[in-house]
């Protein structure tokens, strides 16, 4: 073949043309072989090959838009599985900060917690176990009716992280059918009973459907300290902060008679209160080593 194109060089002529000859005679040549015409040749082997890379562009611009519209949520810090404690807010949206309540166990409060609220206009998110659900229909629906979420806190409190895979996903699964039976809610967030967790069972929360949920500021209401400990306790906590998850129980003693105090200070820090299922991204967000939730 270099032999052919020197000898096509000293005539002068074009290259292109010196190889369209060569290609002619090449398949015209063969034992005396007639051969198929090599212009057609040309085209079908052109026409072949523009087809097969329309059907790759076609399969490459298909797994753009897969990976494009896909959607990232990852709970993963290392070799780690973390629940959300807190939320990166957009600096734009103002200081948002979520009220949380769990209810597991009384209810002596509750219809004053929901009065407060409502003439605070403030909506926040009530995580229930199974048997409070069962022993406070009414108060379930009232919550949900006056625009509060309903989260998920387990059937029987039990410690998850010491339960099998087959039981976690079993005291998941069976307050949320209770719920939804009820109000026909589908819960999807989950706050594990004493904040205890391990990677299994925010692996089983996250199957089953749900945002696993902590808290970077415990009001420590819990703890019966008094009305006043509970105020300095949250508005001076060194994580309070935009995006904060502020942990209460609808059940402690002095809850309800300090919550209006609580929320007048927190709005005099100029916070806005919203319900988790505003504060959380639902996708595209990764955690960082704090538990921290981060819009991608």
């Amino acid at each position: 073949m270099s032999k052919y194109i020197e000898k096509w060089k000293q005539t002068g002529k074009n290259l292109t043309d010196g190889l369209h000859v060569h290609w002619k005679e090449e398949w015209k040549r063969q034992d005396g072989e007639k051969r198929p015409d090599y212009q057609k040749r040309v085209c079908m082997l052109l026409l072949r090959n523009t087809a097969f890379l329309l059907v790759v562009a076609a399969l490459l611009r298909g797994a753009v838009v897969f990976w494009g519209d896909s959607v990232h949520a990852s709970n993963t810090v290392g070799n780690r599985e973390l629940p959300i404690y807190c939320v990166k807010t957009d600096e734009a949206g103002g200081k948002k900060i979520a009220l949380t309540f769990d209810a597991a166990w009384g209810n002596e409060d509750t219809k004053k917690i929901l009065e407060i609220l409502k003439k605070n206009n403030v909506k926040v998110t009530f995580f229930m176990t199974g048997g409070w659900v069962e022993s406070y229909p009414e108060d379930v629906r009232a919550i949900l009716a006056d625009g509060h979420d309903l989260g998920n806190h387990s059937e029987n409190h039990k410690n998850m992280s010491q339960i099998s895979d087959a039981e976690k996903k079993e005291e998941l699964m069976k307050v949320h059918e209770k719920v939804r039976e009820l109000t026909g809610y589908e819960m999807f967030l989950f706050r594990p009973p004493y904040g205890d967790y391990d990677n299994a069972v925010i692996k089983v929360a996250r199957e089953c459907g749900y945002y696993p949920i902590q808290w970077d500021v415990d009001s420590l209401d819990w703890k019966d300290y008094g009305v006043d400990s509970i105020i300095k306790t949250v508005t001076g906590h060194k994580h309070l902060g935009s995006g904060s998850i502020v942990l209460c129980h609808n059940g402690a003693k002095f809850t309800s008679e300090a919550l209006d105090k609580l929320i007048q200070n927190l709005k005099d820090q100029g916070y806005t209160f919203v319900p988790l299922s505003e504060l959380i991204y639902r996708d595209h967000y990764h955690l960082d080593h704090e538990g921290r939730q981060i819009k991608d």
